[in-house]
């Protein structure tokens, strides 16, 4: 089985469990990793992780500076299953809702957007104001799929890593990617 091609990004937004728990999920043997930080998303990650990205990445993963308009997903042509960018600052939502390509983060997501392509947008900010809503609902309307890290509680988490793992479980599935790290609601007494 040929593995597909899934970028992901991480910026600058606090939430970094969220990215790290997600790269070590995906199953490798069906999927090539191709991850951008911005240079906030890296220094959230180790501020929030207390190690550096590179230092906690799983092997495989090919790595790209979000300067790098080279890098093969800059391109409709590359194929790929889709893009997540989590965590998801307000700015980048902003500009992918503006169609703005200021770094390779954010023309990622408007070839995922012209392509069709499955985009996952992490958002992790509270509260919300109105310019944020606004622009959740027009790249929500462009074809984004907004996935805020809004964790649920009924499968009963017992540390910090369970409310992490409930996101990456609902990001996974977006893609297709099966996963046993949540199990689906089955009613009352789930959990229990």
């Amino acid at each position: 089985m040929e593995r597909q091609n899934l970028i992901i990004a991480i910026t600058g937004a606090s939430g970094a469990i969220y990215a790290g728990r997600l790269l070590h999920s995906i199953p490798g043997d069906s999927h090539a990793v191709h991850l951008v930080a911005s240079e906030a998303g890296r220094l959230v990650y180790e501020m929030e992780m207390g190690r550096p990205l590179a230092a906690d990445l799983p092997s495989g993963i090919r790595t790209y500076d979000s300067s790098d308009f080279t890098a093969p997903f800059a391109s409709g042509s590359f194929p790929c299953a889709g893009m997540a960018i989590v965590p998801c600052t307000m700015g980048t939502l902003g500009a992918i809702a503006s169609g703005l390509s200021q770094n390779l983060i954010h023309r990622a997501a408007d070839v995922c957007l012209k392509e069709r392509r499955p985009l996952v947008l992490v958002p992790r900010e509270t509260p919300l104001n109105r310019i944020h809503l606004s622009n959740m609902l027009r790249a929500s309307e462009a074809g984004a799929i907004i996935l805020p890290a809004m964790p649920g509680y009924y499968h009963n988490p017992a540390r910090v890593e369970d409310l992490a793992d409930f996101i990456v479980a609902r990001i996974l599935e977006q893609f297709g990617i099966p996963q046993n790290i949540v199990p689906p609601w089955e009613g009352p007494g789930y959990g229990k």
